[in-house]
C-alpha cells in the first residue's frame, strides 16, 4: 500500500480509502490511484482486512438444490449482485429432500448449512426458496445477518418475495378474459411458498369471476412431471395454468401426444419466463419473474445488515412481475 500511495503521490490513507471504496476521494485521486495498483500489481489481502476488520467480505447462500431452473437463476443473479459489491460467496446446498445420507432431520441439515458457513468465515447469508421453510421452523443463529427469499413476513430476517400470487392471478385472469369458463392448474409441490401463492393467486382469480376451481394437478417443478400430469387432464380443459415454465413445457409435449394442439384446444400459460420459453412450440404466453431484480435486492438488505449496522430482520420487499404474452393462448373453440 505504501508503494502505491508512492507512485501515485498520495498518502497510505488515501490509498486505504480506494480500496475501501470510501467516497471521500475525488475522482481524479481514485483513477490516479488504481492506475498504481494496476501498475504494480496490488490486490488487497482479504485475510488481512478480515483481522482488521472484522469481516471478510464472504457472504453466503443456502439452497436445497441448485437443480431446479429458478434456483440456479437465483444462484446467478445473487453471485453477481455480490461481485458488484465487492463480496464473494460460498454456496451450501441442502440435497435431495433435504435429507442427508445419515438420516438426519430437516432442522439438523439447514443447522449443518449455517454451521458450514460459519466455517467459511461468511458476514452474512441468503436462503433461497424451499429451503426458507426449513429455517422458518429452525433456530436461526443470532450471530449471522439473514436474509431469505420466497417468505412470508418474519421478525427474525429480512425477506425478499416474487409476487407470484399476483402474477397468477394475470395469468388466470387473462385465459377467462379470452372467454374460457375456467381454468384448470397444475401447481407446484407441496410446501413450496412459491407454489402456494401461485396457487392462492390462481383461486382468488376463479373466485372473483365466479369460475368453479378444479383440484389441482401436482407436479415438482420438473418437465417429467408436467408431462406426467398433462395426462391426466381432463379432455373438456380448454385452458391451463401452470405453475412454472419447466411443467409447462411437459405439459405442451403431452398434450401434442394426445393429439390436442395449443393453443386451439387448450391454452397453457407457464410462470418464470426462462429464456427458452419464447422457443417452445407453441412460444409459450407465461409470467416473467425478474430474478435479477431479486438477487440484487436480497444483497442489498444484506449487505446494508453488515455493513451499516442496520437492522435487516422485518424488512420486506415485493418485486412485481410481469405477464408475457406470445402464441400459447388463444379464445376457446366454439
Amino acid at each position: 500500500m505504501a508503494d502505491v500511495g508512492a507512485l501515485a503521490g498520495v498518502s497510505g490513507q488515501t490509498v486505504s480509502r480506494v480500496v475501501n471504496d470510501s467516497p471521500r476521494v475525488d475522482p481524479a485521486t481514485r483513477l490516479r490511484v488504481e492506475q498504481a495498483m494496476s501498475r504494480l500489481g496490488y490486490r488487497p489481502h482479504r485475510a488481512a482486512r478480515a483481522l482488521r476488520t472484522g469481516r471478510t467480505q464472504t457472504v453466503g447462500l443456502v439452497a436445497s438444490t441448485l437443480a431446479t431452473v429458478g434456483n440456479s437463476r437465483m444462484l446467478q443473479a445473487v453471485a453477481d449482485a455480490a461481485a458488484a459489491r465487492g463480496y464473494s460467496l460460498v454456496v451450501v446446498t441442502l440435497g435431495a429432500a433435504t435429507a442427508t445420507p445419515r438420516g438426519k432431520s430437516a432442522a439438523s441439515a439447514i443447522a449443518g448449512a449455517f454451521e458450514r458457513l460459519r466455517d467459511q468465515g461468511v458476514d452474512g447469508a441468503i436462503v433461497l426458496n424451499e429451503a426458507t421453510d426449513l429455517v422458518r421452523d429452525a433456530s436461526t443463529p443470532a450471530d449471522l445477518a439473514l436474509v431469505v427469499v420466497d417468505s412470508p413476513r418474519d421478525d427474525r430476517f429480512g425477506v425478499v418475495v416474487t409476487d407470484h400470487a399476483g402474477g397468477a392471478r394475470a395469468a388466470t385472469e387473462h385465459l377467462l378474459a379470452l372467454g374460457h369458463r375456467t381454468v384448470h392448474h397444475l401447481a407446484g409441490p407441496t410446501g413450496s411458498f412459491a407454489a402456494a401463492e401461485r396457487e392462492r393467486g390462481w383461486r382468488d382469480a376463479l373466485a372473483a369471476a365466479g369460475a368453479e376451481a378444479s383440484t389441482p394437478l401436482r407436479g415438482d417443478w420438473s418437465a417429467a412431471s408436467g408431462h406426467a400430469a398433462g395426462a391426466e387432464l381432463p379432455p373438456d380443459a380448454s385452458a391451463v395454468f401452470v405453475a412454472n415454465d419447466q411443467m409447462a413445457l411437459g405439459m405442451l409435449r403431452a398434450l401434442a401426444g394426445d393429439g390436442r394442439s395449443v393453443p386451439r384446444d387448450v391454452s397453457v400459460v407457464g410462470f418464470d419466463d426462462v429464456a427458452d420459453a419464447a422457443d417452445y412450440r407453441p412460444p409459450l404466453t407465461t409470467v416473467r419473474q425478474d430474478f435479477d431484480r431479486l438477487g440484487e435486492r436480497a444483497i442489498a438488505l444484506l449487505v446494508d445488515r453488515i455493513e451499516a449496522g442496520r437492522s435487516a430482520a422485518g424488512a420486506y420487499e415485493t418485486i412485481e412481475t410481469q405477464l408475457t404474452l406470445r402464441n400459447s393462448t388463444a379464445a376457446p373453440r366454439d
